[in-house]
């Protein structure tokens, strides 16, 4: 395994974030990848859009509601390889009106 980011974000009512994992050293794939991530939700109402180098893995959908962070393997529902030099995205957006909490781990295994 290259790597594992594990991130929880709270988002504010009305509110969105471009990019969950921004600012990671793993942000930008640094050599052929098989990418792994688990994406949950506090609450219901959010939405998130994954997306690796130009695959878009998920189309803007809900995410799993859970209180705790994605457990290994029953959370990790989306899966891609990825190229040197793609970037993972994971956008989410909070159209309710309180703050949810989106939890995510990504994991980067080197498929070289």
């Amino acid at each position: 395994m290259i790597g594992v980011i594990q991130k929880e974000t709270s988002v504010a009512a009305a509110g969105s974030n471009d990019n969950l994992v921004s600012g990671s050293a793993f942000e930008y794939l640094r050599a052929p990848s098989l990418v792994s991530i688990g994406l949950v939700a506090s609450a219901t109402g959010g939405f998130a859009t994954i997306q690796i180098g130009p695959t878009i893995l998920l189309e803007e959908s809900p995410p799993t509601v859970k209180t705790s962070m994605p457990v290994v393997p029953d959370d990790f529902l989306y899966q891609a390889y990825g190229a040197p030099g793609d970037r993972l995205v994971i956008r989410v957006r909070n159209p309710t009106g309180g703050a949810i909490t989106f939890r995510t781990v990504v994991q980067v295994t080197d498929a070289g």
